[in-house]
């Protein structure tokens, strides 16, 4: 790929290979990056933001998996190369199918209209899918798109990570009474994701709410809807995270 010859020079400029990561996680910095590829040409292989693009093990540049490394972020331009187990696997649902029978009183049209996942977990949302998942009537969208974290610490393994206002996205997010319930939404029956996908959101908003918060992954194949729940059982652990529970749904509509 083309982040191969971009990441082996870099960690030739700047003797990352010489780096002990059993002592410490190495701090880089986007104008390091880019000082190191300017002689590149292609934009793959010299801009910043596609080169720290490692959201899955398949993206990471050869020198990471090789070395068992993954890439955080710890503020706006400064990144965290860590040694250790960076992603979470996303298993196949095997269980039946459940049918499930549309709360919303009316066909929606538009839903059949293009192939986003934006659509897809609108739809689901629309028809309750979500709320019954999650066993809450009350959830409602009051969460969408990039914010800023505030400061927070974690910990890979035994060394600690401080980060301050690094950008996170999220797919939607639902509050309700109790809980509020942050969603990924993911494509192409996707085998795995980067663990910050989740982790960052959820420390986030673990410092603006002291509502129970909730992780999904969501996806849509075919006409199946799946859905899997994500929690960390130690706030402060990044590699603390566990399956929940997960399900795959058909949704009937109105006049299906």
């Amino acid at each position: 790929m083309a982040s191969d010859v971009s990441w082996a020079k870099i960690f030739d400029d700047y003797a990352i290979h010489k780096h002990d990561f059993s002592k410490s996680p190495f701090d880089i910095s986007a104008a390091q990056i880019k000082q190191a590829c300017q002689g590149f040409r292609k934009t793959a292989e010299k801009e910043v933001r596609l080169l720290c693009k490692q959201d899955s093990r398949r993206d990471r540049p050869a020198v990471f998996i090789k070395n068992n490394l993954f890439l955080l972020p710890v503020k706006n331009g400064f990144y965290k190369i860590v040694q250790g187990e960076g992603y979470i696997d996303i298993p196949d649902i095997s269980e039946d199918i459940k049918v499930y029978d549309s709360k919303l009183g009316f066909k929606l049209d538009s839903a059949s209209v293009g192939d986003s996942e934006m659509q897809h977990l609108d739809f689901a949302y629309a028809s309750s899918l979500i709320r019954t998942f999650m066993e809450d009537d009350s959830l409602v969208l009051t969460i969408r798109g990039r914010k800023y974290t505030p400061k927070f610490h974690f910990f890979v393994d035994k060394h600690r990570i401080d980060t301050e206002s690094v950008q996170t996205e999220v797919d939607a997010g639902y509050e309700g009474k109790d809980k509020i319930v942050l969603i990924e939404a993911k494509n192409s029956k996707t085998k795995d994701s980067i663990i910050r996908q989740l982790f960052y959101p959820y420390k986030q908003w673990k410092t603006y709410t002291e509502k129970e918060v909730c992780l999904l992954f969501f996806e849509k194949r075919g006409d199946e809807f799946f859905i899997w729940q994500y929690g960390f059982t130690d706030e402060f652990d990044y590699n603390s995270i566990q399956l929940i529970k997960s399900a795959r749904f058909t949704i009937h509509s109105l006049n299906d």
